[in-house]
């Protein structure tokens, strides 16, 4: 019973009853720049790794406003990412204009689940292959969302995905508890450090790293560059080893080997994720 029977279509059950064109969608989430996302009870931090194809070439922007109160992360390709962020700025702003409030981030996140939903479903579309962190502020709280290309949606406390986001998840793990009542700058301080945790023994500076802000009292936005730089001088991120670094190094080369058939990383630069 080979694979390459059921995966011509979106729409084709396997034996098994696997969707082999979804699950390849989730690969390529898997492939993409890590992307991760932390909240507190007044602030959500989205954070990812700036990736370019080459030298020669600048990153790809992976985070984006939706409205003064929700940003997005995404990982996997680029090009989806961008298409369904417009997406869900024009449902905010539609909702602004009939309703003349925010529009809550679990409605918007069910609608964006829908729309991933309905491209699992028609044999004419393919999956979006893109994952979105929803990180945002709304009557009810802070809220951290993710979106799977198959149409599911869960919400975290914190999340990581993208290339080597085990090693985070585990830095993240070890740590979530301490998020509810955690301030604005203990967050950022996390994040950073799971960050750093993807990379692999490269040097975390700020111009290979993004980080966003939502909080209390605090639109949406982007830190600038000596800001990010200035709190990765603050927690000496540059000269600390990372912690349980054998453990999470096993763990990201058995996760990081791809299976037959699977994307690599290498030679990516066609599909920029």
């Amino acid at each position: 019973m080979f694979r390459n029977q059921y995966d011509t279509d979106v729409t084709t059950w396997s034996p098994v009853g696997r969707l082999f064109q979804v699950e390849y969608a989730m690969e390529a989430v898997k492939q993409g720049s890590a992307a991760i996302g932390l909240r507190s009870k007044t602030h959500v931090i989205l954070a990812c790794v700036n990736k370019a194809n080459s030298e020669l070439s600048s990153h790809q922007k992976k985070i984006f406003k939706v409205d003064d109160h929700i940003g997005v992360a995404i990982a996997g390709l680029t090009a989806d990412g961008r298409v369904l962020s417009r997406y869900m700025r024009s449902e905010c702003i539609n909702y602004g204009y009939s309703y003349e409030s925010a529009l809550p981030i679990g409605r918007l996140v069910v609608q964006l689940a829908d729309k991933a939903q309905v491209c699992t479903q028609r044999s004419w579309k393919r999956p979006y292959g893109v994952g979105l962190l929803v990180g945002g502020l709304d009557e009810s709280g802070a809220h951290l969302y993710y979106n799977c290309p198959s149409g599911n949606y869960f919400e975290y406390q914190s999340f990581a995905i993208g290339s080597r986001s085990q090693a985070a998840k585990t830095y993240l793990e070890r740590r979530f508890e301490n998020f509810t009542d955690s301030s604005r700058g203990s967050l950022l301080k996390d994040a950073l450090f799971a960050l750093r945790e993807t990379l692999q023994g490269e040097k975390l500076t700020s111009t290979n790293c993004t980080v966003a802000v939502v909080g209390v009292g605090e639109a949406f936005h982007m830190l600038d560059k000596e800001t990010i730089q200035g709190l990765i001088n603050e927690f000496e991120l540059a000269g600390e080893e990372a912690p349980a670094a054998t453990t999470v190094a096993a763990a990201d080369t058995e996760s990081a080997v791809p299976e037959a058939g699977a994307p690599t990383d290498k030679g990516a630069a066609p599909m920029d994720i």
